[in-house]
């Protein structure tokens, strides 16, 4: 199996659960038709739309993309027209989809920047921001806090697959495969275990300043 063949499978795994995802959220939103496919879209290319940007491709390619327009378009109808049953399954599943997603596309994302030759640092930005874009975008626009700021650990797992990517050169298929699902497991383990990153409250402490 030949890198561009990885490249595409990870980018159709990525494009299928992030589709999923945001057509699921419109339709909690109560979408018409018309806001489920748009909010889909935006979820399953935002972030491939943001790290183009960040590393100086033509935003235009997206275009480009006939295979993967035409699969999210097939998976967001597919979700519409499921009985609500299945969806309310499916969401018990739903960060293990989102997972999939974020593991996928940071992975594609920092593919991409090793493609170009840009440094490491790039590379896990790129990872990152292909990999948490799109569903920054997608709870943006449906009014929510975005889940990367408020859930257990998630952009830091897309910024680790970068660094390996960068760091160790391997692009092996059965590297990136077990990278893959690595990624998977330690997002699902944080989900389980409640991982979270440090915070500071700035609100005043009962009895202090008002």
């Amino acid at each position: 199996m030949e890198l561009d063949d990885v490249f595409q499978i990870f980018s159709l795994i990525g494009t299928i659960a992030f589709a999923v995802s945001g057509a699921i959220v419109a339709m909690e939103e109560e979408y018409d038709i018309l806001g489920v496919f748009v909010l889909g879209l935006v979820t399953a290319f935002g972030g491939g739309v943001i790290r183009n940007l960040l590393i100086g491709v033509p935003v235009t390619t997206l275009w480009s993309q006939g295979l993967f327009l035409k699969t999210a378009g097939i998976s967001i109808l597919i979700v519409f027209l499921l009985p609500i049953s299945w969806i309310h399954h499916w969401k018990r599943s739903e960060a293990f989809f989102d997972a999939i997603g974020l593991s996928a596309f940071a992975i594609q994302g920092a593919l991409y920047a090793v493609k170009a030759n840009l440094p490491i640092s790039a590379v896990m930005v790129a990872g990152m921001l292909t990999g948490i874009g799109g569903g920054m975008v997608r709870d943006i626009m449906a009014g929510r806090k975005p889940l990367v700021l408020r859930d257990e650990i998630y952009a830091v797992w897309a910024l680790a697959a970068g660094f390996v990517i960068g760091a160790s050169k391997l692009q092996a298929p059965w590297f990136l495969f077990v990278l893959f699902l690595l990624v998977v497991a330690f997002r699902m383990l944080s989900v389980h275990y409640k991982w979270k990153l440090p915070r500071r409250s700035l609100r005043a402490a009962s009895g202090g300043p008002s």
